[in-house]
């Protein structure tokens, strides 16, 4: 795409008639020609209506149906920006008032408990008196609602298995008086990890690879797997058009094998939590079929998808518990 051609269908993107605005006079762009015609919307093939290449946009519309034309839309629009309150140091309203006192405005999530969303200075949230007390942390509501949706309980022993920058791992220290570990493949990703513990006043004792199995078994793995990221491309939309059909493949063969190896540190009768950022089917459900299909000795007992909306990002959980064996 020319920059021509890309200001022309912003333009009629946003209800704008191109020809009332490029009309070459002064320093503007030379007015419209047949083949800028072309790029009429009411004339677009779907795909490039919905800003998704063409083997998404199908891939989309078969996992999700009717609702496929809203989960694209949504994914096309400005992402809304939430905090997480950590309720181990204050009520919502408690965080809500001290973010205010730094003129950041925000309102109650409607389904998360601890969610709210920032509706008015964002931008001052890392320098915000809440952030550095650690009263609140950044993170999107649908990743709070999966970690209240794993119902932890006081004295749990929980493994964030594929961490990151464990902000999971410090939501799920923020729900119970559980023993809380981190572990990632890369484990530079949770070098920031400790700092942010110590300011939340949370114990997350960080793995290595090496390690994990030393501490296993755990009551809960949660497993917060590489993915397409899907759900999430109004965040970073480029992604979308870099991903093929051959990288998600692989993403999928990944996803198998880390479920796989995480299911071996589950305490008998304990829950292996599978979660993506992603909107397709082949990351999310039949991810977890494939897994019931190959581990005989679990069971699902939760799966929930939350679309990409105005509430939060595309988000996926299966749950499945160990089978005890005697």
């Amino acid at each position: 795409l020319s920059g021509r051609g890309l200001m022309i269908g912003a333009l009629r993107a946003g209800g704008e008639d191109p020809e009332r605005i490029v009309t070459g006079e002064g320093y503007g762009m030379a007015a419209l020609g047949e083949d800028d015609a072309a790029g009429d919307l009411g004339t677009a093939e779907p795909a490039a209506v919905m800003d998704m290449p063409d083997w998404i946009y199908r891939r989309l519309e078969a996992d999700w149906g009717k609702q496929a034309a809203d989960v694209m839309e949504n994914l096309r629009h400005r992402a809304p920006v939430f905090v997480r309150v950590n309720l181990a140091r204050c009520s919502r309203d408690e965080a809500q008032a001290a973010l205010r006192e730094d003129a950041i405005e925000t309102v109650p999530h409607v389904q998360v408990k601890t969610a709210l969303q920032v509706v008015e200075n964002e931008r001052r949230l890392r320098n915000s008196t809440a952030f550095l007390r650690g009263l609140i942390e950044l993170q999107d509501a649908t990743s709070q609602a999966a970690v209240l949706a794993l119902g932890l309980e006081d004295g749990q022993r929980v493994l964030d298995y594929c961490a990151g920058g464990g902000g999971k791992a410090l939501a799920m220290a923020g729900c119970a008086e559980a023993e809380v570990y981190a572990h990632d493949a890369l484990t530079h990703r949770m070098a920031d990890l400790p700092s942010r513990a110590a300011r939340a006043g949370a114990q997350v004792t960080v793995l290595d690879t090496h390690a994990v199995a030393n501490a296993a078994p755990f009551d809960v793995v949660l497993v917060d797997a590489p993915c397409s990221g899907s759900g999430t491309w109004r965040r970073d939309p480029d992604t979308k058009w870099r991903l093929t059909a051959k990288d998600l493949d692989e993403r999928c063969r990944l996803q198998a094998e880390i479920l796989a190896q995480a299911a071996a540190f589950v305490a008998p009768r304990g829950r292996l939590a599978y979660a993506t950022c992603s909107v397709f089917e082949a990351e999310n459900g039949a991810q977890a079929t494939e897994f019931l299909a190959n581990h005989d000795m679990w069971e699902q007992v939760a799966s929930q998808q939350w679309p990409p909306t105005a509430a939060g990002d595309g988000f996926f959980l299966a749950q499945f518990q160990r089978v005890a064996t005697s």
